[in-house]
């Protein structure tokens, strides 16, 4: 499955009573570098659909999620593991970055 958008109202569903581990996305459509990892994360969504599922935050449609996971900075990635934060990567990395940041937390 692809990248899917989430927002304040699915976000519980979405991200904390998945069964899966979830790579939240913080992004905005201004920031430049939330644009250009975009794609990263459309591929890495397709390669572990069995194993991972990424949702898309916009914080600006989203005010409140973005402060309540204290979004200053973007893109930042926040991984989420039954129904908690586990990880943290802020900016936007290669896809080996990525990869090897949420090995640890898929096995």
């Amino acid at each position: 499955m692809a990248t899917r958008a989430s927002d304040a109202s699915t976000f519980d569903h979405d991200v904390l009573q998945s069964e899966k581990v979830v790579l939240v996305d913080f992004w905005a459509e201004w920031c430049g570098p939330c644009r250009a990892l975009g794609p990263v994360l459309d591929q890495l969504a397709d390669d572990l659909d069995d194993k991972l599922d990424v949702v898309k935050i916009n914080v600006d449609h989203n005010p409140g999620l973005a402060l309540r996971y204290q979004i200053t900075s973007m893109p930042v990635m926040k991984i989420f593991r039954g129904g908690e934060v586990v990880h943290t990567i802020i900016g936007a990395k290669p896809r080996p970055t990525i990869e090897n940041e949420i090995a640890a937390y898929l096995s």
